[in-house]
């Protein structure tokens, strides 16, 4: 093994023996078979990653670490939300409440380029269009599958809400909207993976069914044969006894 592939095996095996030191603690269910499935393989393993969220944070709005001091978790989830959860954080506000739904993000290093490029176009194609490759000092190769389909609004100030509950209303609907959208990417992207990194099940799989067609197909054409041999069969006899009715009728079956 050459020293990129050592270096590449040692990074995963160190990175996959960490604690989870998320602020959740592990993984989110909506893309565990995401990450199992890119762990798996020797050429990539995941650092770190989040399904989607939508959150209310108490703080300066241009926050982007929720674990930044200055910044608290009025509300999370990684599901559809409510809009009782959403009014319940805005009553604990007491700085700038920020209503935000953040996407699917994936952080994986890749053993070669062309690994990375390969999962580049993927989440490309999937809907994560501000995905992007970096290649580090060390010789990290790092894919992120990321996307702008985001939403971001302020919702208090100083502790006073600045939106009728109409308004959260609306942005309730828009947040949830949007986690759907996520999904239905994220099942793409999961699909497309399956497809590309195993592409000799597939072919192994299609002359299966090319062959199953082929004998269903040889069969109804015995089948056929045997049928028109008995008509033939049944319209000599017929003649040979002086019968005739339904004798053109039964010719023309086979015109």
């Amino acid at each position: 093994m050459d020293d990129c592939g050592s270096n590449f095996a040692q990074w995963k095996n160190q990175c996959l023996a960490k604690m989870d030191l998320s602020k959740k603690g592990s993984i989110d269910e909506d893309i565990q078979d995401v990450v199992r499935f890119i762990n798996l393989s020797e050429n990539f393993f995941t650092t770190s990653s989040c399904s989607g969220r939508i959150i209310l944070i108490d703080g300066a709005s241009d926050c982007q670490d929720v674990q930044k001091q200055n910044c608290s978790w009025l509300f999370v989830t990684h599901q559809m939300c409510h809009k009782c959860d959403v009014v319940s954080g805005l009553e604990r506000s007491q700085g700038d409440a920020v209503f935000k739904f953040e996407p699917f993000v994936l952080h994986v290093q890749c053993k070669q380029l062309q690994d990375a490029q390969l999962l580049h176009s993927l989440a490309i194609n999937s809907g994560f269009r501000n995905s992007g490759i970096t290649i580090g000092k060390k010789g990290k190769i790092m894919m992120a599958v990321r996307s702008t389909h985001t939403l971001e609004v302020p919702v208090s100030h100083k502790g006073q809400q600045l939106v009728d509950d109409h308004y959260i209303d609306f942005l309730v609907e828009v947040a949830n909207q949007k986690m759907q959208e996520n999904l239905r990417r994220i099942k793409r992207f999961y699909d497309s993976l399956k497809s590309a990194m195993h592409p000799e099940k597939l072919h192994s799989e299609m002359p299966d069914v090319a062959e199953k067609k082929s004998v269903y197909k040889r069969r109804r054409k015995r089948a056929q044969e045997r049928s028109k041999a008995a008509l033939c069969q049944n319209i000599k006899e017929n003649t040979s006894s002086g019968e005739s009715d339904g004798l053109d009728s039964g010719l023309d079956l086979f015109k």
